[in-house]
């Protein structure tokens, strides 16, 4: 009997529900541990609230002296709660978010005077040693310094005794070496670039903010069980195992009865979500067995891209004390559904419209109309770059294989929304009369007409899909931090936003046109551009790839080839020219996620090769040792009539060293082919052998590990199997 995989059951089948104690009300404690406008103006001067406030609502600069009244009151009220060290919490390009706890507790030089210290200088800036995180060359290895930096717009929060503090991460030289600063100058762009638009319709707004709803899909696993699967621990995901006989194939798991376990862990989140000001709604069963999905309110989206990095911290921490383990990646299991990241994105004012939500009064849409045309025309013209922001080893295997959603990025709108741009597209006149104004809000060819929210089904194969009042990015992938597909979007519609009003300016000026008419024209012309992205099939058919082919949309099934987007002319020179990221920037994470994909795949060639040789080969040869003494046994009895009467085992002895053959040598060409892979120093180069030399190996050896899975006795199967991992409450 194989010990860990039994013991594992054993462990995990006795397990009851953690008891923890939930609040009466969520609303009673949301952001307890947040510093907050509540807690600020209990803690800080008005001043220093005031400075504050104009630092995250107008980008206003706090100074030194300034800053050492903010980090006093923070102190305070940190130390009011019990807490004993902070930190400065960044995002670096791992994937994962990074912290040095430093303790308030210091003393003078010879031992005495202890006291609890925080100032502004420790708030503001700290000094993080760069040479060891990912910097795509922007640093020498012995160049070690880098610095964090206090991102005020998000605010500080507590978790367990250490006060966290948002900061960016940029190198001695400047260049930014996370995830979050690009972001923060992306929505500062938008803000300038939707603004000036929205000035057409009302002179009133002063600042448009990008807001992001995210929904976190994820696999809830036992402790046990998972830990007795060296794959699921060191790369994520299950590299072999054969499909259980049930999977999904009955619908019954999708918005089911949430399993006990599993909703005593979802409360107990939810609990810690509500400290921390993470504003979580929603719970569910997903589709596949044991996964499941929360999400949240929408938030700007600077914030809600630092609580879902959080977030996927606290899961992983509550998960430990209810004795389960949360699997992010995107296919964790063969067979059943993977995990996204759908990314919900739209564009609101701080006169509280939403931009993307259409409404009933010609002004209004006409105003909707030209946020939604200007979406849809940036991603036609940037769909390789969208594609690129999205890719990763763990993503491949949603998007290349036809799994929600597909490779290729076009946008969905509904059959009335695609009806209207058609009616749009057709008017032939440059100017619109008295009365075609005053009917705009009819649906009649030439005017725009009254939309309803939700007038439209969803389609969840498309990647960029309208949902009455946002767009849904459904590729984002599970693991993904949501900035690099926020930065991304963000960039590009903020850019088309800026072309948009050069030509519209252009038309009243040249043109001696009213403000309408120029708008109504240069739409008119987005929509006649922006054709080939519009798709409201099925995403997943052969049909779609080759019309896709046709109308010249890019289909990058793998991680090597998509990211070459990143550094074409194009890219380089939107986001210079908005001034995100210089080339020496952008440059560096596509150095960055070539480099990241191809050490995920040599990880999970390593693993592969040592699951197969050190647990399948010798599990198989032992139970096959079982089956040639029974034959042996069966000679002994019956003489020279033993081969009819141990058919079945001689076929099944041979079976078994076929496939203990098949994966001895495929082991050896895999290996040898990452060692080829290794000696090449081109990066791109070697991200494309790890892609298209080594990967294939991974399903053929898998086969021959499934195969025998089947064929070798239950009792001696040394890894938890399928039904067991998906199927244990």
């Amino acid at each position: 009997m194989s010990t860990i995989r039994f013991q594992a059951l054993r462990e995990a089948s006795s397990r009851k529900p953690v008891d923890f104690q939930e609040s009466d009300r969520k609303s009673t404690i949301f952001g307890s541990n947040v510093f907050n406008d509540k807690a600020m103006r209990q803690y800080l001067t008005s001043d220093a609230f005031k400075g504050v406030q104009g630092a995250v609502q107008h980008g206003t600069k706090i100074d030194r002296k300034l800053a050492d009244y903010i980090a006093m009151g923070m102190k305070e009220w940190a130390l009011s709660k019990g807490v004993t060290h902070y930190t400065h919490w960044f995002q670096p390009l791992t994937g994962t978010t990074a912290e040095k706890h430093d303790a308030f507790f210091e003393t003078s030089y010879d031992g005495s005077d202890p006291v609890e210290k925080f100032g502004g200088a420790q708030l503001v800036q700290q000094e993080p040693d760069a040479s060891s995180f990912p910097n795509g060359g922007i640093r020498n290895t012995f160049e070690a310094r880098g610095y964090t930096a206090w991102d005020p717009t998000s605010p500080a929060f507590i978790f367990g005794t250490t006060l966290c503090i948002p900061t960016v991460f940029i190198s001695y030289t400047g260049e930014a070496l996370d995830y979050k600063t690009p972001l923060l100058r992306a929505l500062m762009v938008m803000d300038d670039a939707a603004t000036e638009v929205c000035k057409y319709f009302d002179k009133n707004v002063k600042k448009v903010t990008a807001t992001l709803g995210w929904e976190q899909e994820y696999f809830l696993v036992d402790r046990a069980l998972a830990n007795s699967r060296p794959d699921l621990i060191m790369t994520g995901r299950t590299l072999l195992g054969h499909t259980s006989a049930k999977g999904q194939q009955l619908d019954d798991h999708y918005f089911g009865s949430i399993p006990t376990r599993a909703l005593t862990y979802m409360r107990d989140l939810e609990q810690e979500c509500m400290l921390l000001g993470i504003p979580v709604k929603t719970r569910h069963n997903e589709v596949a067995p044991n996964q499941f999905e929360l999400a949240p309110i929408f938030e700007e989206t600077n914030l809600a891209v630092d609580h879902n990095c959080l977030l996927m911290d606290v899961m992983q921490k509550v998960a430990e004390r209810h004795e389960l383990k949360v699997l992010f990646h995107e296919k964790p299991f063969k067979g059943v559904n993977g995990s996204g990241k759908h990314n919900n994105w739209s564009l609101a004012t701080d006169t509280g419209v939403n931009l993307l939500s259409p409404s009933k009064t010609p002004m209004s849409n006409l105003q909707f109309l030209t946020f939604f045309i200007n979406t849809i025309k940036a991603v036609n013209d940037n769909e390789s770059l969208l594609r690129a922001a999205i890719a990763s080893a763990s993503n491949d295997h949603r998007l290349g294989a036809n799994e929600a959603p597909p490779a290729i990025i076009s946008v969905f709108i509904g059959g009335q929304l695609t009806k209207v741009l058609a009616e749009l597209e057709g008017v032939t006149t440059g100017k619109l009369s008295p009365e075609e104004k005053t009917d705009l809000k009819l649906n009649v060819v030439g005017k725009i007409p009254d939309v309803l929210l939700d007038n439209t089904d969803r389609n969840r194969t498309s990647p960029f899909a309208f949902t009455g009042n946002k767009f849904e990015f459904r590729a984002v992938g599970s693991t993904a931090n949501c900035s690099n597909a926020m930065t991304t979007l963000n960039a590009i519609v903020a850019k088309q936003l800026r072309d948009f009003k050069v030509e519209v300016d252009a038309l009243i000026d040249s043109k001696d046109m009213k403000k309408d008419d120029a708008i109504f024209n240069v739409l008119r012309e987005y929509i006649k551009q922006s054709k080939k992205i519009l798709f409201e099939g099925d995403g997943y058919s052969e049909e779609w790839e080759i019309e896709a082919k046709k109308r010249g949309l890019s289909n990058f099934k793998t991680t090597p080839e998509a990211l070459k987007a990143r550094v074409s002319k194009q890219s380089l020179d939107l986001f210079s020219e908005l001034n995100i990221m210089n080339h020496v920037e952008v440059e560096a994470r596509y150095e960055i996620e070539l480099e990241e994909y191809t050490k995920k795949i040599q990880i999970e060639g390593r693993v592969l090769g040592d699951i197969s040789k050190n647990h399948v080969i010798p599990t198989a040869i032992r139970y096959q040792n079982t089956l040639i003494a029974n034959v042996k046994g069966l000679k002994d009895i019956f003489g020279n009539d033993f081969e009819t009467i141990a058919k079945e085992q001689i076929i099944l002895i041979k079976d078994i060293s076929k496939h203990i053959e098949g994966i001895n040598t495929k082991v050896k060409e895999m290996t040898d082919a990452r060692k080829s892979a290794n000696a090449l120093t081109d990066a791109q180069e070697m991200a494309e052998a790890y892609c298209d030399k080594v990967k294939p190996y991974f399903e053929i050896i898998r086969n021959h590990c499934d195969k025998l899975e089947l064929l070798v006795d239950n009792e001696l199967w040394t890894l938890t199997k399928y039904r067991e991992l998906l199927f244990t409450k």
